[in-house]
Parts: structure tokens; C-alpha cells; sequence
């Protein structure tokens, strides 16, 4: 059974930093892509970013610049840096690695920039 646990959200003034972390528990974390999303109040779910298992990235306009996804595949973890946070990020953010089978989706965390 494959699981994803994120963690590193909290509450951060304008202008700070994060970093999220999204830890899985399956081997099959090296072969698929893992990608970020974020779904603030009243809004729907959006993607924020994404790797490819070679290592290709993407990432949503209004993030390009601020943020960064990356892996550690030693540790089965992805990670979402994000810097210069402004109110307007202020969402629940998930972690979701995509297979050819089926999408797994982490229990999300809570990131609140205040102005």
C-alpha cells in the first residue's frame, strides 16, 4: 500500500519561506511523477508543480520563479521550496504521484502567509 505524508506547512509572513516535504512509502516512487497541488478556500484544486522521473519540471505561472520542486530518491521524498510566499498561497497543499495504475494522494498541509 502506497502512502504519502506530507508535512512542513505552517504559518509565515509575506515575503517568507517553506518547505514541504512529501514522504512515500512505496518502492514505486522512482518510476512515476510526483506533482503539488493546492486548494484554497472556496477555490478549486490547482497544480502547482510537477517532476517527471527524468527530472523534468513544471510549474504553474504563478508560482514560476518562487518555487521549486525537486526529489530525493534515496529517501522516497519530494520536496516543494517555496520562497517570496505571498497572502494569494495561502491554501491546503497535497502531494499526488501519478502511476500508470491509479494517482496517490497525501492527507495535504495547511500553508497561511500572512500580510
Amino acid at each position: 500500500q502506497v502512502q504519502l505524508v506530507e508535512s512542513g506547512g505552517g504559518l509565515v509572513q509575506a515575503g517568507g519561506s517553506l518547505r514541504l516535504s512529501c514522504a512515500c512509502s512505496g518502492s514505486i516512487f522512482m518510476l512515476n511523477f510526483m506533482r503539488w497541488y493546492r486548494q484554497a478556500p472556496g477555490k478549486q484544486r490547482e497544480l502547482v508543480a510537477a517532476i517527471s522521473s527524468g527530472g523534468s519540471t513544471n510549474y504553474a505561472d504563478s508560482v514560476k520563479g518562487r518555487f521549486t520542486i525537486s526529489v530525493d530518491n534515496a529517501k522516497n521524498t519530494a520536496y516543494l521550496q517555496m520562497n517570496n510566499l505571498s497572502p494569494e498561497d495561502t491554501a491546503v497543499y497535497y502531494c499526488n504521484l501519478l502511476t500508470p495504475a491509479r494517482a496517490y494522494w497525501g492527507q495535504g498541509t495547511q500553508v497561511t502567509v500572512s500580510s
